[in-house]
């Protein structure tokens, strides 16, 4: 790493809705494992998909206050504006939580076009003194829906100030090169990060959960998380990615 780098650290991780791979539905379980097995200390962000109830409202399922203990992040959606609905936790199931020396300056929610509820996430934020952006989301199986999706979101960030993004979640790409979707031609941005796999649980496969940046950041690490509390909490893997941004 550069001398004059950024250390940014990230974790993304889809929690099935609190369902475990035993069929069990306990969000308390998956509060615990976020706890012990996933935050590690100094992480700078974490972002949930499937986080709150599939069908409107869209009602939170987790103890957000346990989730902040235990990671020492601050979740950014504290307005009823940066969340679906009053019940709900995040926007269709995603959920960001930041490191508390950053200051959020604006938070966009995108509703992505498709049959089922998908949406991202855009927290425009200073971290000492450098402007960034993190972009939680979660597309489509389709992969036609995927490309639309993603078109959709590089419209919306094509008119909004230039600045290093973060783009992560699960996004249903199996394909480690990543297909159409995530090409400059329907983005208009450069991303770029490693495809790990982290689907499903047991024996990943396919690299669905990913974190993409635009330069000048760059991924300098990328870690699919395991243990006995993963294994069982959720069919996918979290991801832990360490990403480099130039001053």
């Amino acid at each position: 790493m550069a001398d004059r780098d950024a250390p940014f650290s990230c974790v993304t991780w889809n929690i099935h809705r609190g369902r475990g791979n035993d069929g069990v539905v306990d969000p308390a379980r998956t509060a615990r494992v976020l706890q012990g097995e996933v935050c590690a200390p100094g992480l700078d962000a974490l972002v949930l998909t499937e986080a709150d109830e599939e069908v409107p409202p869209h009602r939170g399922i987790l103890d957000q206050d346990h989730v902040e203990a235990g990671s020492g992040l601050r979740r950014v959606h504290a307005t009823s504006e940066s969340r679906w609905g009053a019940d709900s936790h995040g926007f269709l199931g995603t959920i960001v939580f930041l490191h508390p020396g950053a200051s959020v300056e604006e938070i966009a929610l995108i509703d992505l076009p498709g049959h089922s509820h998908r949406g991202a996430v855009v927290v425009d934020f200073t971290r000492d003194g450098q402007s960034l952006r993190l972009v939680g989301m979660h597309l489509s199986l389709s992969q036609a829906l995927r490309a639309a999706q993603m078109r959709t979101l590089g419209q919306h960030l094509f008119r909004r100030d230039a600045r290093p993004t973060i783009l992560c979640g699960d996004l249903n790409e199996w394909r480690p090169w990543g297909g159409l979707a995530f090409s400059r031609r329907v983005t208009g941005l450069a991303l770029a990060g490693p495809a790990p796999a982290t689907f499903p649980t047991r024996r990943p496969l396919l690299p669905l959960d990913r974190v993409l940046v635009t330069p000048p950041a760059r991924v300098t690490s990328a870690r699919v998380l395991d243990g006995a509390g993963i294994r069982q909490t959720s069919d996918h893997r979290p991801l832990h990615v360490e990403i480099a941004l130039p001053a």
